[in-house]
C-alpha cells in the first residue's frame, strides 16, 4: 500500500511514504499516530499533539473509528494548534471549528486538555497568550523542553502544506520564517485570508519529537518537489524533527519527484 521513497537525501531522521490512495494514507496515518500515543502515554503519562487546519483534519478521520476510537487513551491527550486564524470559534475559517466538528467532538479528550487560542484578543495578544499557556504547561511537566534547543518539544506535530509550500502560517518569503526567538508569533498580513493569525515558529516545529507532513493532490506536486529535492525556497523544505519527520504523500502529490 505504501512505498518508502529513497534518494531524498541522507537524513536518517526523515522518511517519505507514498500511497496509491489517500484512503490508504489515512489508514497508515491513524496507526502512526496511535502507536506514538501508546508510546508516550506509557513513557511519560501524556501525549502532546499539535494539528494544523485544512485537509489535515480530514486525513485523521480513521482515528475516530474502530479500533482506535476505543483503544487510544484519549484522557492523556493534550491537543494544540500549530496555527490559528483570529476569528470566532464558530466561524467557518476557524481551525478550532474544523477540528472540533470532524475530530474533537467524536473522541473523549478532556475539554481542559484542548488548548485553543483566545480569539477575543488581538492577533499579537493572542500569540503572546498562547505562548504563556505553553510555558505554563512546561512548568507543570505536561510539555517537555528540547535539551538541544530550549524550545518546547511536542510529541507529535501533524502538518498539512499549501500549494505554495507554506506550513502552519509560515508563508514563502515572509519574515516570520526567520524568527528564531519567539515560540508563537502573530501575523496580520497573511497572503491567504483571513489576514490575522497566530503561528508556531520554525524552532518550535522543528524541536518536536515527531512531525508528520501530510500532503495530497496534484496541485501540491510542485511544492513537494521543491521541498524534498531542495530545488526551491518553500517553507515545507525547512521542516525537521528531533526524532523523525515522516512525509505522508499520495501518488498525485509526488508526481513531480
Amino acid at each position: 500500500m505504501a512505498t518508502t521513497a529513497t534518494g531524498m537525501g541522507k537524513d536518517k531522521k526523515k522518511r517519505v511514504e507514498i500511497f496509491d490512495l489517500e484512503e490508504n494514507l489515512a489508514v497508515d496515518l491513524a496507526k502512526f499516530t496511535s502507536d506514538l500515543s501508546d508510546k508516550f502515554c506509557k513513557e511519560r503519562g501524556a501525549f502532546t499533539v499539535v494539528v494544523s487546519g485544512g485537509s489535515l483534519i480530514k486525513s485523521l478521520r480513521k482515528l475516530v473509528e474502530s479500533p482506535y476510537v476505543d483503544s487510544i487513551d484519549w484522557s492523556r491527550w493534550h491537543f494544540f494548534w500549530v496555527d490559528e486564524r483570529v476569528v470566532p470559534k464558530h466561524h467557518d475559517d476557524s481551525n478550532y471549528k474544523l477540528a472540533y466538528d470532524s475530530f474533537l467532538s467524536k473522541v473523549p479528550i478532556p475539554p481542559g486538555n484542548v488548548y485553543a487560542i483566545n480569539e477575543s484578543l488581538s492577533a499579537e495578544a493572542a500569540a503572546d497568550d498562547y505562548e504563556t499557556c505553553l510555558k505554563h504547561l512546561v512548568k507543570t511537566n505536561i510539555l517537555r523542553v528540547s535539551e538541544s534547543t530550549g524550545f518546547p518539544k511536542f510529541d507529535l506535530i501533524l502538518l498539512g502544506m499549501g500549494p505554495d509550500g507554506h506550513v502552519a502560517s509560515l508563508f514563502p518569503g515572509h519574515g516570520l520564517c526567520k524568527e528564531n526567538q519567539k515560540w508563537v508569533m502573530s501575523i496580520t498580513d497573511s497572503p491567504k485570508p483571513p489576514s490575522e493569525r497566530i503561528t508556531f515558529t520554525f524552532p518550535v516545529i522543528n524541536s518536536s519529537a515527531y512531525v508528520a507532513l501530510v500532503v495530497c493532490g496534484s496541485g501540491k506536486a510542485e511544492a513537494v518537489q521543491a521541498a524534498l529535492k531542495k530545488t526551491g525556497d518553500v517553507p515545507a523544505g525547512s521542516v525537521s524533527a528531533e526524532d523523525e519527520l515522516v512525509w505522508f504523500l499520495d501518488k498525485p502529490a509526488c508526481s513531480k519527484l
